[in-house]
C-alpha cells in the first residue's frame, strides 16, 4: 500500500482522472483505510468546486495567499 505522502501527491491527478489504472487502484486502496487522506480528498474536491464556481478574479487576496501556502506545503 502507498504512504500518505504518496497519496496526497496523487490527489489532483486522481481528481483529474489522469492516473493510470495501477496508481488509481493503489490510491483508492489507501483512501479506503486512511481517514486523514480521505479528508485531504474532500478538501481538494471542495476547493475544486469553489474555484470552478468563483473564478480566479473573485478570489480574495488573503484566500489566494492561504491557498498557495497550502499547495506549497503539499509539494515534495
Amino acid at each position: 500500500m502507498i504512504t500518505c505522502s504518496e497519496a496526497t501527491k496523487r490527489l489532483w491527478e486522481y481528481l483529474d482522472a489522469t492516473l493510470g489504472a495501477a496508481d488509481r487502484a493503489a490510491l483508492e486502496e489507501h483512501l479506503a483505510s486512511c481517514r486523514r487522506c480521505c479528508g485531504e480528498l474532500e478538501f481538494a474536491e471542495e476547493l475544486r468546486r469553489f474555484l470552478a464556481a468563483s473564478g480566479r478574479a473573485e478570489i480574495p487576496d488573503d484566500v489566494l495567499r492561504r491557498l498557495n501556502l497550502t499547495l506549497e506545503e503539499l509539494e515534495p
